[in-house]
């Protein structure tokens, strides 16, 4: 007996909540499912269908999402020189952080802080990679923990979402990489 093969418009479904539910959760994260649906074009059901709580949604698209920025570093490392190709991948962790501002007590509750976290070790692995790309290169200080840059990207997650949103990230990374360059580099 074959697994059975999930029908084009499910599919077409469940990625149209996800796209709907990515966007509603980044502008308020208390968005209700039903709201979400509606938006969709769905009935509530065929949400419930796809995902039976409010939470299996998030960690969908906590999963999703941080595999695409995990996937985003080796990406950028092939166009661009290793310091911008840094800069560019921390400016996709920071948009990751404004979906992550509103779920993250659930994304952290399902972790068990973090610690239980199956994206942790390579997404501490995509920092690592940059980091030593542009030590290779001359543009980053040899040495870098990884995990400790990880530690600064993470008040990334805690700007409040208002109109200078972008504008606080942009200086905050600003901060971050100046600190990670050599002092040639700068």
């Amino acid at each position: 007996m074959t697994p059975r093969q999930t029908r084009s418009d499910a599919v077409a479904n469940r990625d149209r909540i996800l796209t709907v539910a990515r966007e509603a959760f980044a502008d308020a994260h208390d968005t209700s499912l039903t709201a979400i649906a509606k938006q969709a074009g769905i009935g509530i059901g065929t949400l419930y269908r796809h995902f039976p709580t409010r939470e299996a949604l998030i960690i969908e698209l906590y999963r999703r999402d941080i595999q695409q920025v995990i996937d985003r570093a080796p990406a950028l490392l092939a166009s661009l020189p290793p310091l911008e190709a840094l800069r560019a991948w921390f400016e996709e962790v920071a948009r990751y952080g404004r979906l992550k501002y509103g779920i993250a007590e659930v994304i952290h509750a399902v972790t068990d802080g973090g610690l239980e976290d199956p994206f942790y070790d390579p997404f501490v692995h995509a920092i690592s990679t940059l980091l030593d790309a542009g030590a290779a290169e001359g543009t980053l200080k040899p040495g870098l923990d990884p995990e400790d840059v990880l530690f600064q990207l993470s008040v990334l997650w805690k700007i409040t979402p208002a109109k200078n949103t972008e504008e606080r990230a942009s200086r905050i990374l600003d901060l971050i990489v100046d600190g990670l360059r050599t002092p040639a580099a700068r």
